[in-house]
């Protein structure tokens, strides 16, 4: 077990806590680039997301940030879209892919960064004289905001088919569709999306530990960093104001956006 690779999947634990991803997208590259192959690699970066997610998970449902019934339901639409997307994603160029989610990220992040005065949201209207059967009523502090399952359903299936489509973490298009498009706080999307990616980690993780791809022998020890990382850096995030973290993710998407540019497109 190498320091380096402790090292960074500890970074990469802090990180992702912080704002309520898996972290998966930092660790299978970390893990490629010390030599590991790439089916152990991915079983071992699921078992560092599902250990992440339960770390954060715990720190934010003692702050009473994680919405349960929000993110169960949720999953249900970005489930199916996943599996459409991977059935999806032969029919389309890896470079137009690639460019649709970076427009998507750097879209993302500019609106979490300078959100409109007045923002939009046919998700979640912002009042509501009569309730229909497909309107969700969600409560947090006192607040009451409504969700129309039609719009939700159909967006974070959206979210899914593309998620897949791409191979990247679910939280980075959750969170800033949760808060842009359905009006839910900046803290309870990232502490509920801390809970969402756990569950389609163990689903993942399930599947590759069938088949043997798993090396306990290594994966079980690093999860000691992520699970310290992952306490940290929720932690940090429950300490931050609420557009603290909403404009720091905003920043985040970006470089996610710039870095992904530079890698499709960089090396011509």
């Amino acid at each position: 077990m190498s320091i380096p690779l402790i090292l960074v999947i500890f970074i990469a634990a802090l990180f992702a806590s912080l704002f309520g991803l898996g972290g998966g997208v930092l660790y299978t590259p970390f893990q490629l680039w010390l030599n590991i192959p790439l089916k152990e690699a991915a079983a071992t970066s699921l078992l560092l997301v599902l250990v992440t997610s339960l770390s954060a998970t715990v720190v934010y449902r003692q702050s009473q940030r994680v919405d349960w019934s929000l993110a169960l339901v949720l999953e249900v639409p970005t489930t199916l879209g996943a599996y459409f997307g991977g059935l999806a994603s032969a029919w389309f160029p890896a470079a137009v892919l690639g460019g649709v989610l970076v427009a998507l990220l750097f879209l993302a992040g500019g609106l979490m960064v300078r959100p409109l005065q007045q923002p939009a949201s046919s998700c979640a209207p912002a009042t509501l004289a009569r309730p229909r059967p497909w309107h969700w009523a969600r409560h947090w502090q006192g607040e009451t905001y409504w969700l129309d399952l039609r719009c939700v359903f159909a967006v974070m299936f959206t979210a899914g088919l593309l998620i897949s489509m791409v191979g990247i973490s679910g939280g980075v298009l959750k969170i800033p569709l949760m808060v842009l498009l359905m009006r839910v706080p900046m803290s309870v999307a990232v502490g509920s999306s801390a809970f969402m990616v756990g569950l389609t980690a163990l689903a993942g993780l399930l599947g590759h530990a069938t088949v043997g791809h798993v090396n306990w022998r290594m994966a079980l020890p690093l999860a000691v960093p992520v699970l310290i990382g992952a306490q940290l850096g929720s932690r940090i995030s429950i300490r931050l104001g609420t557009q603290e973290l909403r404009r720091y993710y905003g920043w985040f998407l970006m470089i996610v956006a710039a870095v992904t540019l530079f890698r499709l497109f960089g090396t011509g």
